[in-house]
């Protein structure tokens, strides 16, 4: 039921990486508290998770992956900071292998956008929090940028479709509150925001720009894109080279806007 369109190569750690609790879930933050129990569904190579570890430095955190790639590099992370309360497993978002109502906090983000049925994800998620704990979820909503870059309209283009095609809801976080309710939370229990992220600055664009530049070459992305007849090699060399564009331009900015729940049981 995973619809994820790239991998968990390189270049797509490189950018997962970058994501830390204060610029991806700075929403929740307030909630947690040092004896918290957090299940971090999604965590990738787990710098969100570490940090949540930090916060609830009396608590503990799972972190769990639907595939084993990224998650060395999460426990090493862990352990090249010294943080002992969190560890990483394999685990589906759609059947979690925890009792009813085992944490305190269960955490999404950029994750229901890229299965088929994110309704049947909160339920589980909504499951395993206890009675008056926290499903929390950030997902994408729109992206903008300056100046006109055909090659960065394309990439968006190519990736919505790719993501439509295979079942999922690409960039979704305009409604995920809808799914939220479906899945059994009491709207007066949910509470919405939105966060965004913007790279503007040469360090910001270098980061962003080539990492995105490698992502469109060097990923499953690309590997399926061509494959299955989503783009042409040519295509994709020409949105890396937008991309690269992107990182030179001083007056470039990308900005990204999130939309944000907070779901109390």
């Amino acid at each position: 039921m995973a619809v994820y369109i790239t991998d968990h190569s390189t270049s797509v750690l490189k950018t997962h990486s970058w994501r830390t609790a204060s610029n991806s879930a700075a929403y929740l933050l307030p909630h947690i508290t040092p004896t918290s129990k957090i299940l971090d569904i999604g965590c990738g190579p787990g710098s969100i998770s570490v940090d949540f570890a930090r916060c609830a430095n009396h608590g503990h955190v799972i972190g769990i992956e639907n595939v084993p790639d990224p998650l060395d590099q999460a426990r090493h992370l862990a352990a090249s900071q010294g943080v002992t309360n969190v560890d990483f497993r394999l685990g589906d978002i759609h059947a979690l292998e925890f009792p009813d109502n085992t944490f305190d906090i269960v955490h999404v983000h950029q994750v229901l956008q890229h299965i088929a049925d994110p309704v049947k994800a909160l339920c589980e998620m909504r499951r395993v929090v206890k009675q008056g704990g926290i499903v929390a979820a950030r997902e994408s909503a729109s992206m903008t940028w300056y100046p006109e870059n055909p090659g960065i309209g394309n990439w968006l283009e190519i990736t919505q479709r790719m993501g439509k095609a295979k079942g999922g809801n690409p960039h979704p976080g305009r409604y995920i509150h809808i799914w939220a309710k479906k899945a059994g939370f009491d709207l007066a229990n949910i509470r919405k925001s939105a966060g965004s992220w913007c790279f503007s600055t040469p360090e910001e664009r270098q980061y962003w720009g080539v990492s995105m530049a490698e992502r469109v070459l060097f990923s499953g992305l690309a590997k399926t894109a061509v494959e299955e007849g989503y783009a042409t090699k040519e295509e994709l060399e020409r949105i890396s080279k937008g991309w690269r564009e992107f990182v030179e331009d001083e007056q470039a900015w990308f900005g990204l806007l999130h939309g944000e729940l907070l779901c109390w049981k």
